[in-house]
């Protein structure tokens, strides 16, 4: 038998879907990636050139509870140590317990492996307020 072959007149193209949630930045300079209510939160690139060499990160508890523009961890660095606030009010349902043995990850790969914590999100509306990265690239120039 033979299989038919749809014509190329019959064919359907559907757009790509993002693979990766869009990443979203706030003016205290954390980044944002926000999935199915569970926001991902951690410091941009920025943030961790500012601060210098990471040398121990305090991380949430999993299951506190934490309010919107809320300090919920602390970044050490040999120069400064900084608060990390949430855009976001919820549940911590995980930190990044890699940070305990090896902060530098914050330093080498702040928008991966250097994550800080995934808050399970109460309410989204604070999202309107974050910048995208081109907005948050334009905002940066105005920073130094």
């Amino acid at each position: 038998s033979v299989l038919a072959t749809p014509s190329a007149s019959a064919r359907v193209v559907l757009p790509l879907r993002r693979c990766f949630s869009e990443v979203l930045y706030a003016k205290s300079h954390e980044w944002v990636k926000l999935d199915s209510g569970i926001a991902t939160i951690g410091i941009s690139g920025h943030a961790q050139e500012k601060l210098g060499d990471v040398v121990f990160v305090e991380l949430p508890e999993t299951g506190s509870e934490i309010e919107a523009s809320e300090s919920f961890s602390n970044v050490e660095s040999v120069k400064a140590v900084s608060g990390v606030y949430t855009p976001f009010a919820g549940e911590v349902v995980e930190a990044n317990e890699s940070l305990t043995d090896e902060p530098s990850l914050i330093n080498s790969d702040p928008m991966g492996k250097g994550w800080i914590a995934k808050i399970k999100v109460s309410d989204e509306s604070p999202k309107s307020e974050l910048m995208s990265q081109e907005a948050y690239d334009k905002f940066l120039e105005t920073c130094d």
